[in-house]
């Protein structure tokens, strides 16, 4: 890609404005094998922050249609906020191009990097929670941290930068976040907790009304009714106070079937009438034995 591409003119221009407007706060620049590589180092905010002290290094890559498309951010150096050398998600960085625009550039986008990292990471792609304990452990760690790809540690390179601060002058202005890009932030903040509480709200039981919340309800939005005499209230529960009772013989009705005692067999009531046939037949017997005897 020749220098007259309108994003090389635009990254050449970038990187003098690095030059030529130091900041002791952060510092970047292009790689010297690849233009669209650049390398960035800052220091976390300012106490009560618990990035306080820490200095942090790590790599950007430009696009291709860079201004018009957004660069992508990683950290190198653990912070506890960010992870290890994982594309972050931010309304600055490729993940969100709709909500970039092209006048801002890397200087901006790093201010905004900083000014974000106080802030909760609500799941956001490359974030992480992590306790002040382990940042302000992490931020006292990542001043020994060293580059290889810049051969320095993270506090050489703001050593640097100091001097180049002092022969400038000092800092002309105080660098701010754009209100244009504070208000993206705080619409991907919104939308991400909308999405924790739609989750929370489907994961949750629905909860089912007692009748005794529903009567309640009725009354409060049928006041007329809620004010009839106690008369009729006591007769409504005296008609509604059996209907519990039915489960209850429907269910009890298969256990006194079973209890009831089985009928006799018939055979068994046949018993004393086949026993007197027996006795007359046997009388008839004897008599006619007796007869033939006497004749």
């Amino acid at each position: 890609m020749g220098t007259k591409s309108p994003s090389v003119r635009r990254i050449m221009k970038e990187a003098a404005e690095f030059a030529n407007q130091p900041s002791s706060d952060f510092t970047a620049a292009p790689l010297e094998s690849d233009l669209f590589e650049w390398h960035f180092t800052l220091r976390g905010p300012p106490a009560p922050s618990p990035f306080d002290g820490g200095i942090y290094h790590g790599r950007i890559v430009l696009p291709p249609a860079y201004p018009l498309k957004p660069p992508s951010f990683r950290f190198l150096t653990p912070t506890g906020r960010f992870e290890v050398n994982r594309e972050i998600c931010l309304s600055i960085s490729g993940h969100h191009e709709e909500t970039w625009q092209p006048a801002w550039g890397i200087r901006t986008a790093l201010v905004a990097i900083r000014s974000f990292m106080d802030t909760d990471a609500k799941g956001q792609l490359g974030g992480m929670d992590a306790s002040d304990e382990v940042r302000k452990r992490f931020a006292g760690q990542s001043k020994a941290s060293k580059c290889h790809t810049c051969g320095k540690t993270n506090e050489q390179i703001m050593a640097e930068q100091e001097e180049l601060v002092k022969e400038a002058g000092g800092e002309k202005k105080q660098e701010e976040v754009p209100e244009e890009l504070r208000l993206a932030y705080r619409e991907d903040l919104s939308k991400d907790k909308s999405a924790e509480k739609t989750e929370q709200s489907a994961s949750e039981p629905t909860a089912v009304p007692s009748p005794a919340t529903v009567s309640t309800e009725v009354r409060q939005r049928n006041p007329a009714q809620a004010a009839e005499p106690a008369s009729a209230t006591a007769s409504t529960a005296t008609l509604q106070s059996p209907q519990p009772i039915a489960p209850q013989s429907i269910a009890t009705a298969p256990v006194q079937q079973q209890q009831r005692p089985r009928p006799p067999p018939q055979d068994d009531a046949l018993l004393p009438y086949i026993d007197k046939a027996i006795y007359g037949i046997l009388a008839a017997i004897i008599i006619l034995i007796y007869k033939k005897l006497v004749v």
